[in-house]
């Protein structure tokens, strides 16, 4: 497969993309909400050119939005790909409008809504690299309300591979586990691995929300094989860890997620 991007998920994606040849893989998007402008027109820009590669070469354009409060942070909002969303931020309305146009186009397409992806290189400014920073400055701000569905890189690439592997077209999917995790938990077990406690500030505000999975299981039915229950989110921050050499000494082996792999 064609991979646009060099980023975190660009760079892990490389070892399987001889396995895709038909698709495109536009991971070279803007990432976070706090944006400007020319860097949202930069990311349309791109689309818009990619869609017409694409059409050109019949190719499957693969886009990667998002999971993320920005996109279900509305009030009761379920987190499901096929009931309307009300964006709470401009990126996860600069999202929802690219979704929109490569779906008006007439490309095949797949759009995934990623979750948390969590692993080695991910930016420094991402979920658990900030809060590690947090922990360690001893100046530590946790939104009361917030969850987050963390998921690891390596489980995350098995995901896009088996859902690669099933040539699903014209849909949008979530790519995230199901478990949306308080932020307090993920806290905690942070703490816990580094040996240091915080200085925390809570402020009694922050956006709950819940990515829905059910979709995804469907259509990939071994992702109910791995291990993505309650305390997942502990295996992830562990590797993440372990991968960075942060694990403190003395912290249990790591466990395996589970036997799902692509099918031959």
């Amino acid at each position: 497969m064609e991979i646009i991007g060099n980023g975190f998920l660009a760079r892990h994606l490389r070892p399987i993309s001889d396995a895709h040849p038909e698709m495109t893989i536009l991971a070279a998007g803007v990432s976070l909400w706090k944006n400007s402008d020319s860097d949202y027109e930069r990311e349309t820009a791109l689309v818009e050119e990619t869609i017409v590669k694409s059409l050109r070469q019949d190719r499957i354009l693969v886009f990667f939005s998002t999971a993320s409060m920005s996109m279900y942070g509305g009030p009761g909002c379920r987190g499901r790909e096929d009931e309307p969303v009300e964006p709470v931020t401009p990126y996860g309305w600069h999202k929802l409008a690219l979704e929109r146009r490569i779906q008006d186009s007439g490309v095949r397409h797949l759009i995934l809504r990623l979750g948390y992806v969590v692993g080695p290189h991910v930016p420094a400014n991402r979920l658990i690299p900030s809060l590690i920073e947090q922990i360690r400055s001893d100046n530590l701000t946790m939104y009361r309300s917030a969850r987050r569905d963390l998921i690891d890189i390596t489980d995350w690439v098995r995901v896009i591979d088996m859902l690669l592997a099933e040539r699903i077209t014209q849909e949008v999917v979530n790519v995230a586990t199901g478990e949306s995790v308080p932020i307090k938990l993920i806290v905690d077990h942070l703490e816990s691995r580094l040996g240091v406690t915080a200085r925390r500030q809570i402020i009694d505000e922050g956006t709950s929300h819940h990515i829905s999975v059910e979709k995804l299981r469907r259509l990939v039915p071994a992702v109910k094989e791995m291990d993505f229950g309650p305390d997942y989110h502990r295996t992830v921050i562990d590797r993440y860890l372990e991968a960075t050499s942060q694990l403190r000494d003395g912290a249990p082996e790591l466990r395996p997620t589970g036997p799902a792999r692509r099918p031959a």
